[in-house]
């Protein structure tokens, strides 16, 4: 699968585990809000075994490895069973890796030089992090401007909420959000499987309803 097809849903939730034995309860509930595409961040030692038990369970959940900051973490993640990386920054030894695996990539950028780098070494789909604290929407919209023919497209994340989704999702260089507010790491400790469920829907119908205001079906171009 190539990196686009991760990003049909325009959703990508983030979730932090610390133990195993929620992963697959906390796939569970993101599938039940209708969400099938998710992250779990190399930030715990349980990282790489929930993704595995995840993969196992459920062939319908798209599942990445998030925060891998370096090479040995691109082989982990593999083993584990991700389907794509993510990173909050533009490492070339861990995108050579990535590249070197045929693992699909999302490289974290925030400033015109680190997208002219990652451009340049031939990534299109570029996590724009952090999305809030760096500006937001105006930061992003201004970013983008001088890009645009390039085909680029961002994965904002970093603070967003429902609040905050629809602005960012209108914005045409904007190909998915990553948001961990629908199963923030507290939500996941106390087993809220219900709330979880319910917060995916609701960010769902606003991917929905932003989507017919705009009558806009996004155009994905070809990446590494």
């Amino acid at each position: 699968m190539n990196a686009e097809s991760f990003l049909k849903q325009r959703l990508l939730c983030i979730a932090v585990v610390d133990d195993p034995d929620a992963a697959v309860p906390l796939a569970e509930a993101l599938l039940a809000g209708g969400l099938k595409t998710m992250e779990i961040p190399f930030r715990t030692a349980a990282a790489a075994e929930s993704i595995k038990r995840i993969r196992r369970k459920f062939s319908e959940m798209a599942i990445g490895a998030g925060t891998l900051l370096a090479v040995e973490q691109v082989q982990r993640a593999m083993d584990a069973g991700a389907q794509f990386g993510v990173a909050p920054g533009l490492n070339e030894a861990v995108l050579q890796a990535a590249r070197e695996c045929h693992l699909p990539f999302f490289p974290g950028v925030m400033t015109p030089t680190e997208i002219d780098r990652a451009l340049n070494l031939g990534w299109k789909h570029l996590k724009f992090f952090p999305a809030e604290p760096a500006g937001g929407v105006a930061m992003l919209q201004a970013l983008a401007a001088p890009f645009a023919h390039t085909g680029v497209q961002f994965i904002p994340t970093g603070s967003i909420t429902t609040a905050t989704l629809a602005d960012y999702l209108a914005l045409p260089q904007v190909a998915a959000i990553g948001g961990s507010w629908m199963a923030g790491r507290k939500l996941v400790a106390e087993k809220a499987w219900s709330k979880i469920t319910a917060l995916t829907a609701e960010a769902l119908k606003i991917v929905a309803q932003t989507q017919n205001k705009t009558g806009r079906t996004k155009k994905f171009h070809p990446a590494c």
